[in-house]
């Protein structure tokens, strides 16, 4: 194995919390982009223009001294996993985009943030990574917390139908599509037993999103080449937030690299704190009592989390 996995008990909770950050960063480039765009259009920018940033990072890697290696020992086990994590986000978007679509988006929305709970359960059947209580216990607190950030104010007064109906089944699917994506990524940087994290991670964000961008970037050739050339006017836009992207991707796969997927999508829900409390102080907006109890459970399980580093 690599030289520090020793540290990757630990190195992995600074990596996350960075990607969560660059992420937050990145959405707020890319909220701008889908009035221009649209929202496929918005994350084809994302994964194009991430593209050479990815690319200078691998470079990088490559010559300097501490972290320089032979290219990793691809395999055809490493691309079957690293395309079920590249269609997997795709497929996550598309749901999440149809269940907006519906009457009750919101509680397709809702269900889309239970990919936590389902990375558990799909990192347990495919790579037989089972999550220790504690882990269950902090997966469940910050998924319940993050529903509920979900939700209107007047969540409750929601017809009880709406939550088997059509909205929450793409929700499902899109919390499907991100915890597969999840397991994915964490897969194939498992097939790289003999490549550092910082490599594996690198090089799983350059060929995911090469392999995003040739895939989105062919249905949008085909079905909306106006939002094809939407990407390209706004191309200072687009590098914000292919740059941002990037940063936040190349987190996210290097902790894949280091640790399990429930580990790294359960501290990575950090991220809607970071964004609630951004949009909240522009905002001046106050708290509700959900939004507070909301938040409250967020932080609780990832404190508890924090209990088995």
């Amino acid at each position: 194995m690599h030289a520090l996995t020793a540290a990757a008990a630990w190195i992995w909770v600074p990596i996350v919390l960075w990607a969560a950050l660059a992420q937050t960063a990145r959405n707020a480039a890319q909220r701008s982009l889908v009035a221009q765009a649209g929202t496929l259009g918005a994350t084809l920018s994302r994964f194009l223009y991430g593209i050479p940033f990815a690319a200078a990072w691998v470079l990088l890697l490559h010559v300097l001294p501490a972290t320089a290696a032979p290219l990793p020992a691809f395999s055809a086990g490493y691309f079957g996993w690293l395309l079920l994590g590249a269609l997997g986000q795709l497929a996550a978007t598309a749901f999440l985009l149809a269940a907006m679509k519906q009457r009750n988006f919101v509680v397709g929305v809702a269900y889309s943030k239970t990919d936590a709970l389902q990375v558990a359960l799909f990192g347990s059947l495919f790579l037989r990574e089972m999550p220790g209580a504690v882990t269950l216990a902090a997966i469940a607190l910050a998924t319940t917390g993050v529903v509920m950030l979900s939700l209107p104010a007047k969540g409750a007064r929601l017809d009880g139908r709406a939550w088997t109906s059509g909205a929450a089944w793409y929700g499902l699917g899109s919390g499907a599509g991100f915890a597969l994506s999840a397991v994915g990524y964490r897969g194939a940087a498992l097939q790289l037993p003999d490549s550092s994290p910082w490599l594996a991670g690198a090089w799983g964000v350059l060929l995911a999103q090469t392999i995003q961008t040739l895939l989105l970037g062919g249905w949008l050739a085909w079905r909306s080449r106006a939002a094809l050339a939407a990407t390209v006017t706004a191309w200072r836009v687009s590098a914000i937030a292919g740059a941002a992207g990037a940063l936040a991707s190349i987190g996210w796969f290097t902790a894949f690299a280091l640790t399990t997927a429930a580990n790294v999508r359960t501290l990575g829900m950090v991220e809607v704190v970071f964004s609630y409390l951004v949009s909240r102080r522009f905002l001046r907006e106050k708290l509700s009592f959900m939004e507070q109890a909301g938040l409250l459970l967020v932080v609780a399980g990832l404190l508890v989390l924090g209990l088995q580093l």
